[in-house]
């Protein structure tokens, strides 16, 4: 075991919710530990598109230019298809100057938002796998313990330690974090990559079935077909055949474009669609994105979340460390009780931005075209101005209840 090193925060989960969180707290002048299991640049499941909110902050923190520059197309026109028949199209909505959407393969989104943590000031471990929590006499969490892809152990002090490591979180099994709220999986997912694939940001729905649609690097355009969770069995079995199908049924147009493209990597999907809030913070810790809640992917908003939260949970984090950041866990702890007021108040304020987005997602899964919604996409299709309104759900955080009919 090596001699233990002593930071203000280790953030355990390198992706979307981590990397930005140690980036933030870096740039506040803290000192910054990131660590990741895996080696980067690493891929991950992901429906990859970054609503409108996450693309402002990744302009905010000078990220959306080079994120462009290296090769992420900027998307300008989206449409929105059911059952077969065109109902709404039209440019993606400008706000604040962002005309477009983006949808970054997450090897590339990932590292870039971990680069620039470094480049702030963190310092950033991959292939480090978190094994334990450091506790003290009352039970505050001080640190981790971790093992590198050598083998080698260390303990690493800390005064906070932040948990972003996703639905399947270690920190929130590690500390105990309790699950306040759970409902059962409602979809599944596959997606495959396309190359030839002429396609702009597309939604293609019937009951049972939606598909997505948006290009991404290197020239390929990402198809996901949604399926209802009980068929995973019989998806599961033969992928391939179950996402021809779903392209077939739900989007002829797209699957005749398909057949004069070709698919490139394998398909990738799953059922592990889990819906749940788990408690947000404790003693010493706290989690963020996916880690503290998941929902189901089909409304695509989770890297926009993420995101979101790692700016809410910096600024709370910033207020609670104060200006003594450069002390070591268990000294100057006279602050604990402020820090620990800071970080209520940020679960307070992750639940209120994400529990109307977790019922969206759940209303999303469950993959139901009712007569009722037929008619509401009607009425908005007769109104340029419903129908601008109605486009900016699918690139924005937005109620889609403020545009039903008076």
């Amino acid at each position: 075991m090596e001699s233990m090193e002593s930071y203000d925060v280790v953030v355990v989960g390198a992706r979307s919710a981590g990397a930005a969180t140690a980036m933030l707290l870096a740039r506040a002048g803290h000192r910054v530990l990131l660590l990741d299991r895996a080696r980067f640049p690493s891929d991950t499941l992901s429906t990859q598109h970054v609503h409108r909110p996450g693309l402002r902050l990744l302009d905010r923190w000078g990220l959306l230019g080079p994120l462009r520059d290296g090769g992420c197309p900027p998307v300008r026109h989206i449409s929105y298809a059911l059952e077969g028949e065109l109902m709404l199209e039209g440019p993606v909505p400008v706000e604040e100057g962002i005309d477009a959407v983006y949808a970054p393969r997450r090897y590339v989104l990932d590292g870039l938002v971990a680069d620039a943590a470094v480049a702030s000031g963190a310092e950033f471990r991959d292939g480090c796998t978190v094994t334990g929590v450091l506790t003290g006499d009352d039970g505050r969490v001080t640190g981790v313990t971790c093992r590198t892809d050598g083998g080698a152990t260390q303990e690493i002090g800390a005064r906070l330690v932040v948990g972003a490591d996703g639905m399947r979180s270690t920190v929130a099994r590690l500390v105990g974090a309790r699950t306040e709220r759970e409902d059962a999986p409602m979809t599944c997912v596959y997606y495959g990559y396309w190359a030839g694939l002429p396609a702009q940001f597309e939604v293609h729905e019937r009951t049972g079935r939606l598909i997505g649609v948006v290009p991404t690097h290197d020239e390929l355009t990402l198809v996901a077909a949604y399926f209802p969770q009980a068929e995973f069995p019989d998806v599961r079995r033969d992928p391939n055949l179950a996402y021809a199908e779903a392209l077939r049924s739900t989007a002829p147009d797209l699957a005749e474009r398909a057949a004069g493209a070709h698919r490139v990597e394998r398909l990738r999907g799953t059922g592990s669609q889990f819906n749940f809030f788990r408690q947000a913070t404790g003693p010493g810790w706290v989690l963020v994105g996916d880690a503290g809640c998941h929902k189901d992917s089909i409304t695509g908003t989770g890297i926009s979340d993420a995101f979101e939260q790692a700016a809410a949970l910096a600024d709370a984090v910033a207020e609670g460390l104060g200006e003594e950041s450069g002390k070591g866990p268990g000294e100057g702890f006279a602050d604990a009780a402020a820090l620990d007021a800071a970080l209520h108040g940020f679960a307070a304020a992750r639940d209120r931005l994400m529990e109307p987005r977790y019922q969206m997602a759940l209303d999303s899964a469950g993959l139901q075209v009712t007569d009722e919604r037929r008619g509401f996409l009607r009425w908005i299709a007769s109104d340029p101005g419903s129908t601008r309104a109605f486009l900016s759900v699918a690139v924005s955080h937005v109620d889609a209840a403020q545009f039903s009919p008076a």
